[in-house]
């Protein structure tokens, strides 16, 4: 005991020893002196003024009711082109192809195939096939003119909403729709007894035309799901009849699923019936 003791006492002294010859390290500074302050943000702080100040000459003076009217203008450009791609949506096809391949995925039973990148992709490209038509005429129509300086600005504008509202009104009328129009109108215009579709502001005409391709939609994919809803059944029929109730039928029915649906070419059938639902 006298001897660990001893030992002991030695390593201790040894460790004091060793703390004690140990040079001390420097005090750490709280402040950043001035000289310290780094040349690249003197920069920057700069090059953000001289920007900031040239920012400031390009807009309109607001002090005029010109350079108002200016500036209000610019705005609701801006606001547009940042609303651009969901009104795109909203008055193209695209509602009721993304809707279908949706419901078909689920009725595959398989929500995570295909990707959702597939799924959108495929639905933008058959929307450009569909939509190519207008799209078209738009150009003959509005575009052209109007950057040949033919036709006014304010022209060329009436002349795309009316070729869009002309393919919002078929689809429309081939789905039997129109009555959600009056959904959206107020109460003098819906009380017309003779409603035309020119009296239809373009912004009631564009939320009844997206109800009617929901509508759509969910009609094709209801025929869509039966057939897969009967595999459904019978395949936890069987399952229920031989006792095995611990085994999801969803394992054993999306086999016969994806034989049925490739055997029946069913991507095909699919796509075929969402372009000829738009003619």
């Amino acid at each position: 005991m006298n001897f660990r003791r001893l030992m002991m006492l030695l390593i201790l002294a040894s460790a004091s020893l060793a703390f004690a010859d140990a040079p001390a390290s420097p005090a750490v500074q709280d402040e950043i002196k001035p000289e310290a302050k780094p040349v690249a943000a003197k920069a920057i702080e700069t090059a953000a003024t001289d920007a900031a100040g040239k920012i400031s000459e390009s807009l309109p003076n607001v002090e005029t009711p010109e350079g108002t009217a200016s500036l209000i203008k610019w705005i609701v450009i801006a606001t547009v082109l940042s609303l651009a791609p969901a009104l795109a949506v909203m008055v193209t096809s695209f509602t009721r192809i993304i809707v279908v391949l949706g419901l078909l995925r689920q009725a595959l039973a398989t929500p995570q195939l295909p990707p959702n990148q597939i799924l959108f992709g495929l639905a933008l490209l058959m929307t450009l096939v569909v939509m190519a038509p207008v799209a078209q005429d738009i150009y003959a129509d509005a575009v052209e003119p109007w950057m040949d300086g033919k036709v006014t600005q304010d022209q060329a504008v009436t002349a795309c909403e009316s070729r869009v509202r002309k393919f919002m009104i078929r689809q429309l009328e081939a789905g039997g729709n129109t009555d959600s129009v009056y959904i959206f109108l107020n109460e003098e215009t819906a009380a017309k007894e003779k409603l035309a579709w020119k009296d239809v502001p373009t912004f009631s005409l564009i939320p009844a035309f997206v109800l009617g391709e929901l509508k759509i939609a969910f009609m094709i994919g209801l025929r869509i799901f039966l057939p897969f809803v009967i595999i459904d059944m019978l395949v936890g029929s069987v399952l229920v009849s031989m006792g095995m109730l611990m085994l999801p039928p969803v394992l054993i029915s999306l086999p016969f699923k994806l034989l049925m649906f490739v055997l029946a070419d069913g991507w095909t059938l699919v796509a075929g019936t969402l372009m000829s639902s738009f003619l």
